[in-house]
């Protein structure tokens, strides 16, 4: 049997049992329709992908089923974040008469495309989040980024390759912080929204959990079908004798964030779920995801968010003294337990020997980067890597495991105002509206704790690893989140103020 039948006899049954277990939970959140579509819809594009022996059958499958799909969803921002990791991103070029491609396609540009073009194009004539100019200020930011990575073009580059660039940015960037801070107006539809990413996630702990037992990576031969020469694509990475799982995030460090940024959505959202079961069990199977990636830097990251949760979320020094306590407990009952002895071994803290070369890399390269970051500190150098050879791995990598180490060095210090400043306006905005709630709309307080502190976690585990994959998605869907949370309050203000809301409707009538 070849092997991709063999993966998929696995995937599609775990697939249908965390459907089932996940469907009273979700329909909470979602209406009936919208969840057996989106469920349907996952399961098809995981059959047509294991079975596709090419990435342009699986796109004429696709494509159809994505729009269709995203026009009949109530919330398609909810519809996207359940199939943002449906399969691994494989990167296939796009063949052109004349030039030698165009630009790679994979499933975050399918998504991107068939989803979130439709949403932009719908909701273009509405006013921004927070209802006032000010909201714009993040727009802008944002964009100035994207044009500075378009200005800051590599020596030699053309201007094809300018453009190209900038509509990549516009596609892989700016249209999701967009169409999610335009699209995710309501308290109900950041609920929703978190709810499917929620599933998402729990889909690949599973998948994680097994591929880690049974020593096999799930998804790792989609590139070579679909002729794609990646040799990291479904690589065997082992820490203490463990596989790392990947399931369909693509690297071991990527599914570790995705899994942590879900743990703490799900903090919030388990505040309207009555079934004490339900709750724990969800949290367990992220852990057991967590723990199966072997990736310190979203192990680390998770726990943040945890407690970051519990501070903004009761602004008392009792909580979150609770909240130590327990996580203490957790912790010692796990240390105690048969994966006791396997995760001392790999933190360094508790005395842990195994892969200690990673840290040792990461050390050497913050030192090279530092030194050179100040040759180039306003602007940075494009050509940077050529004088990081030292730092090439044994695979013929050299691997920035740094977010923002990668900013500085590619695009100096104002890239790297750029990349934080939008991040570091919406953590205000959503803290001073958090607060401001917690007194008369706890609910809407919490929702503003679960996004704090998940871009706090955010913040902290880019540190650790490249600006790839779901780190990249991810950063800029709670990006869009917390300017949508933060238009909640200026929504509420504008309802108490009568001529607020006729300037509104006025300005809605002009355009």
């Amino acid at each position: 049997m070849p092997v991709n039948v063999k993966a998929l006899v696995v995937v599609l049954p775990i697939a249908i049992v965390v459907f089932a277990l996940a469907r009273p939970l979700a329909l909470r959140f979602s209406n009936p329709q919208d969840f057996a579509r989106r469920r349907d819809i996952w399961l098809i594009l995981t059959f047509v992908g294991f079975l596709s022996p090419s990435f342009w059958l699986f796109v004429v499958v696709a494509v159809p089923l994505l729009a269709w799909g995203g026009r009949k969803d109530s919330n398609p921002i909810a519809f996207y974040l359940l199939l943002l990791n449906v399969l691994p991103v494989v990167d296939v070029e796009i063949p052109v008469v004349g030039i030698e491609s165009l630009f790679p396609l994979n499933i975050y540009r399918l998504l991107s495309f068939c989803i979130l073009i439709p949403v932009a194009w719908r909701l273009r004539r509405l006013p921004v989040p927070t209802g006032t100019p000010r909201g714009r200020l993040l727009d802008g930011l944002v964009l100035a980024y994207g044009l500075l990575q378009v200005v800051l073009v590599r020596p030699g580059d053309s201007a094809t390759g300018a453009v190209r660039h900038a509509f990549l940015f516009l596609i892989d960037v700016y249209l999701v912080y967009y169409a999610v801070s335009r699209f995710c107006r309501t308290r109900d539809a950041i609920r929703e929204a978190q709810v499917a990413f929620c599933l998402s996630c729990a889909l690949m702990a599973a998948m994680g959990a097994f591929e880690t037992v049974r020593h096999w990576l799930l998804y790792s031969d989609f590139s070579s079908r679909w002729g794609v020469n990646d040799f990291l694509s479904g690589f065997y990475l082992l820490r203490g004798g463990s596989l790392r799982a990947l399931a369909s995030s693509g690297n071991t460090l990527a599914l570790g964030y995705l899994i942590a940024v879900a743990f703490g959505f799900w903090l919030y959202v388990q505040s309207r779920v009555p079934s004490r079961r339900s709750r724990i069990a969800v949290i367990i199977l992220y852990w057991i995801g967590l723990l199966a990636t072997y990736s310190r830097g979203p192990w680390m990251g998770a726990i943040a968010i945890y407690f970051c949760f519990t501070a903004f979320g009761t602004h008392r020094i009792s909580g979150v003294l609770r909240s130590a306590g327990l996580a203490g407990l957790v912790f010692a009952v796990v240390i105690v337990s048969p994966l006791g002895e396997r995760i001392i071994q790999v933190l360094p803290f508790m005395g842990g020997s195994v892969d200690v070369g990673s840290i040792e890399y990461r050390q050497q390269l913050a030192q090279r980067a530092w030194e050179l970051f100040w040759v180039n500190p306003l602007l940075g150098d494009r050509l940077v890597l050529s004088k990081m050879e030292s730092l090439r791995q044994g695979v013929g990598l050299i691997d920035l495991v740094n977010t923002y180490a990668e900013v500085a060095l590619f695009y100096g210090l104002v890239g790297l105002v750029l990349f934080l400043s939008p991040i570091l306006v919406a953590l205000f905005r959503v803290y001073r509206v958090a607060a401001k709630s917690l007194r008369t709309d706890v609910d809407l307080a919490l929702l503003g704790a679960s996004l704090l502190a998940c871009m706090l976690g955010t913040l902290l585990m880019i540190a650790t690893c490249s600006f790839i994959l779901g780190y990249q998605k991810l950063f800029y869907v709670l990006l869009g989140l917390a300017t949508a949370y933060a238009g909640l309050d200026s929504s509420r203000r504008m309802t108490a103020d009568p001529t607020l809301q006729q300037n509104v409707s006025d300005r809605r009538l002009s355009a």
